[in-house]
């Protein structure tokens, strides 16, 4: 497979997984490209590369500066902007996992916090299933939120030996 080949692959398949992410997929496109170029690149040449306008570019590079995961480069001689994505995928792994958090799981918990606390409007049995409900859900989603910090604040061999002690058992 051709070089060019592989990396138009990934950057696609990059873009479809970011959906998963929490991230649009020209976000995710953006950023597979920054990944994988060897040197810093700028807002036209992004893009060109991807066929898309200078606002959807602008706008998802400033998203991705917010993430941590886009830097911008300044590079002596240019007038222009250059962009480099963070390279370790590890660092990339805990930067997601902790937005993730901030913007789905941290809500969420909010939300059962503000509701978790019912005492009237129906039968002690409906009341007593609903709160029991909404704190098992509470927990479980505690109990997450504890775990991304854990791994958001891991380094590699901490978690790659973690893992494989949990394969192991």
């Amino acid at each position: 497979m051709q070089l060019q080949e592989a990396r138009n692959q990934f950057i696609a398949a990059w873009g479809s997984f970011g959906s998963h992410w929490g991230i649009n997929r020209t976000m995710a496109q953006i950023h597979a490209l920054l990944l994988v170029s060897a040197e810093p690149i700028c807002t036209e040449d992004i893009m060109s590369s991807l066929s898309i306008s200078r606002g959807n570019t602008n706008m998802n590079l400033r998203e991705l500066i917010n993430w941590g995961l886009v830097e911008r480069v300044l590079l002596a001689g240019e007038r222009k902007e250059f962009f480099s994505a963070e390279k370790d995928i590890w660092v990339v792994a805990r930067i997601i996992a902790r937005e993730r958090k901030k913007r789905e799981l941290a809500p969420m918990i909010k939300f059962l916090d503000s509701i978790s606390d019912v005492q009237e409007g129906g039968s002690e049995k409906e009341i007593a299933s609903f709160t029991t409900t909404i704190n098992g859900i509470r927990r479980f989603s505690q109990l997450a939120n504890n775990t991304i910090d854990t791994i958001a604040g891991a380094d590699e061999n901490w978690l790659v030996s973690t893992l494989l002690k949990i394969v192991k058992h």
